[in-house]
C-alpha cells in the first residue's frame, strides 16, 4: 500500500486510463476503499489476491458487511484462502470486473451501506 489516502467516503467518480477520480482528485493505480478512507494499493491486473494483500481490510472488519473486489477488465475468482478470510470476518465477497465493481460501490455507498472495495486498476 503507498502513502496516498483521502480521509472519508467518496463515489467513484471516473475509473480507466490507469487510475480513478473521487472527490474533485484523481489517483494513478489501483485502490482501497474502506470507511475509515481511501487508500492507493500497490496491486496489478495478474497480482494473486491473498489475505495478507487485505491487511488494512481487517483491520476496519467489524464496519464492512460487503466488500467488493474489482478484479481488472475481467471477473476472477478470489481463492478458498481469500474467501475464508472475509467469512471468518462475517464479510460477504463478491468479485467482479473493475467497471462492475465501481458502479455497484457507488450505488451502496449512495444508500448509506457498510461497504468496501478493492479496485484493481484498468
Amino acid at each position: 500500500m503507498n502513502e496516498a489516502h483521502f480521509p472519508g467516503r467518496a463515489p467513484i467518480d471516473a475509473y480507466g486510463n490507469g487510475g480513478f477520480r473521487f472527490a474533485d482528485m484523481s489517483h494513478r493505480g489501483s485502490l482501497l476503499c474502506l470507511p475509515s478512507g481511501i487508500y492507493g494499493w500497490n496491486v496489478e491486473q495478474g497480482t494473486e489476491l491473498t489475505a495478507n494483500l487485505f491487511s488494512k481490510v481487517w483491520g476496519e472488519a467489524s464496519d464492512l458487511e460487503v466488500f467488493l473486489v474489482g478484479t481488472g477488465l475481467d471477473i476472477k475468482m478470489l481463492s478458498l484462502e481469500l474467501k475464508e478470510a472475509f467469512k471468518s470476518r462475517a464479510i460477504s465477497s463478491d468479485p467482479m470486473s473493475t467497471g462492475a465493481a465501481v458502479r455497484t460501490y457507488n450505488v451502496l455507498l449512495a444508500e448509506q451501506r457498510a461497504v468496501g472495495a478493492a479496485f484493481i486498476v484498468v
